[in-house]
């Protein structure tokens, strides 16, 4: 028999194998994760980029543009913002390491890798990890707030850990943060039997860092400690599609005294036209100019229309659930994003303009045959997987994940929907939960089947066999 010490060497040199065979997995899916951006050439860039990176350089908020993720913009422009990038990915990885632990499928690299390249061949997560936007912290929030109060297998340092990500999510985008507060309030509402008090603290912490990183950020930029402005204008652009905004002025024009009242009959009959285009909304000055015009407005439609209101919201949500096409918003030509690059980060100028997406080479149309088809049927399947785990108990943590995602993209489709207006873009920065949540269903059984664990038995893990050797080696004669 071999001497203990022989044995305690042979484990160590397991347990580096294992952690060598780790490093080279998430290597391997950072680079799948990125991989968009590494073709690129520079980093992925949407029609919002910038407005973000300029709040720090311009010292003040605008509407929809919160300060956290411009000033970690800021703060990398010197490495042309790969830095992000790279955080992107490695919050994705590490969530997506603790999510399959929890699932009872790790450690295991080859599964796990397996995960990321089905991800990345059926889903927008790598072009949602590759593009400088808070689009990827809106799922990865969904994820790490369902570890906080429902994982088992979670370290207490890993739960401030997600807690922090979570507060720090909630400060990327006013949407996020309002996502995230209808979860926690749902966590909240749950029958006391189900979740311990301390579960239903950490996510109302989890918030309430949101609140307060949100609150910092923009005192960072602006001065003030402040909520990012314009809900209300977000909120007039899904009623002046509707028609409800031409409802109110036809019903209170011209006495009301309204500036949009001479304009009436001249509304654009979307919300980005208004909002975004050549409209009216320019001539009278915007947010500055209209901001409590569109108030009055929001409120007093709100008062006198509420069954308008209410079937227009259903019906934005439902459209909302079925916009989830990868790429919305990222064109190959990016006048105002240019600008500001080119204006505060000159030293990425000749990167930016010899990327692939600034050469015209970006197309969606192909990628979408499959993503809207995978995401679609995964959508129409996940109530079967909710009610897996009530039939069959190995699945129960499986079917609370595809619970906790599916309130997430009711909640969602509402927020980004009914108090904004139906987009691609808001759709897709969710709906790759699905499948991945497929995904897991085929690997749990795998694991779960007698067939499988007597197999994995015959053929263990280094981490396996390192155990085996250390019990070998405590029961051995001295």
């Amino acid at each position: 028999m071999r001497s203990k010490e022989a044995v305690l060497r042979a484990d160590q040199g397991a347990q580096w194998r294992s952690r060598a065979i780790w490093c080279m997995a998430c290597l391997a899916m950072a680079g799948i994760l990125l991989a968009p951006a590494i073709w690129n050439g520079f980093p992925l860039l949407e029609y919002d980029i910038g407005g973000y990176l300029a709040r720090w350089f311009e010292g003040y908020l605008v509407p929809s543009r919160p300060g956290a993720y411009g000033l970690l913009l800021a703060g990398t422009a010197c490495f042309k913002f790969w830095p992000v990038l790279v955080a992107q990915a490695a919050a994705t990885i590490w969530i997506l390491a603790l999510l399959m632990r929890e699932l009872g499928l790790g450690p295991r690299p080859l599964p796990f890798l397996a995960v990321g390249t089905s991800l990345a061949f059926a889903t927008t997560l790598p072009w949602l990890t590759s593009i400088l936007l808070t689009d990827i912290f809106a799922g990865l929030a969904v994820l790490a707030l369902h570890l906080l109060v429902f994982g088992q297998s979670v370290e207490p340092w890993q739960r401030r850990g997600l807690a922090a990500f979570v507060g720090f999510a909630a400060a990327t985008h006013s949407a996020t943060l309002a996502l995230l507060t209808m979860l926690v309030c749902l966590v909240a509402l749950l029958p006391r039997g189900m979740l311990s008090p301390a579960r239903v603290r950490d996510a109302l912490l989890a918030l309430a860092l949101g609140l307060a990183a949100t609150l910092s950020a923009n005192c960072a930029v602006s001065g003030r400690f402040e909520f990012t402005p314009g809900g209300y204008g977000i909120l007039f652009g899904r009623m002046l599609e509707d028609g409800i905004v031409s409802r109110h002025l036809q019903d209170h024009c011209p006495d009301a005294g309204l500036k949009l009242c001479p304009f009436r009959h001249q509304l654009p009959s979307t919300a980005d036209e208004f909002l975004w285009g050549d409209s009216v909304f320019d001539r009278l000055g915007r947010f500055a100019g209209l901001s409590e015009e569109m108030r009055v407005i929001v409120l007093g439609s709100l008062r006198e229309y509420p069954r308008l209101q209410i079937e227009a919201a259903t019906v934005a949500t439902a459209t909302q659930l079925a916009r989830i096409a990868t790429g919305e918003g990222v064109a190959n030509t990016l006048w105002h994003t240019y600008g500001i690059i080119e204006r505060y980060v000159p030293a990425a100028v000749p990167a930016l303009r010899a990327a692939r997406q600034q050469r015209g080479e970006i197309h969606f149309d192909a990628i979408n045959h499959l993503h809207v088809p995978v995401a679609l049927l995964s959508m129409a399947l996940l109530p079967l997987l909710m009610a897996a785990g009530l039939k069959w108990p190995r699945l129960r943590r499986l079917s609370m994940l595809a619970t906790t995602i599916a309130a997430a993209l009711l909640a969602n489709a509402f927020v980004c929907g009914a108090l904004a207006n139906p987009h691609d873009r808001y759709g897709a920065r969710l709906t790759w939960l699905v499948p991945m949540a497929m995904i897991f269903l085929p690997i749990s059984v795998w694991v779960s089947v007698p067939g499988a664990i007597a197999l994995r038995r015959r053929f263990p893990t280094a981490d396996g066999r390192a155990s085996a050797a250390v019990r070998e080696a405590a029961n051995a004669p001295s």
